[in-house]
């Protein structure tokens, strides 16, 4: 299983969509006319759930983002900010490709981040 992107959330990943890192955008499924993709991405309890990249259409920096379906997942993991998102992406011999994502909550002992616990 590879590594696609690593990100501690921040206030727009938590409340409105999650940006993701530019160079990890040819790693997800290729990006229609509209310059947007829906994928499926299981979580660690074995949940599937669908999002969608979407990148600026006319702009030399895309900006991509996971919209659609992301603030369901939020809601459902209860994520905050400083809360950590992983994803990843398994290819099998088939060449089938499945996303995953695991998600860990940020520990903080007075005031201090001390780790990160997985959560399902």
């Amino acid at each position: 299983m590879a590594i696609i992107f690593v990100k501690n959330l921040k206030w727009t990943d938590v409340k409105k969509q999650l940006t993701i890192p530019s160079r990890s955008l040819n790693l997800f499924p290729p990006l229609n006319d509209n310059h947007t993709v829906d994928f499926h991405v299981v979580d660690e309890s074995g949940r599937v759930w669908s999002f969608r990249i979407y990148t600026r259409k006319r702009n030399k920096y895309p900006k991509p983002a996971i919209t659609k379906g992301w603030r369901a997942f939020v809601c459902s993991k209860e994520l905050s900010v400083g809360d950590k998102v992983t994803f990843y992406m398994e290819e099998e011999q088939a060449g089938v490709v499945t996303y995953r994502v695991q998600v860990e909550k940020e520990v903080k002992i007075f005031g201090a981040i001390i780790g990160y616990v997985p959560i399902h």
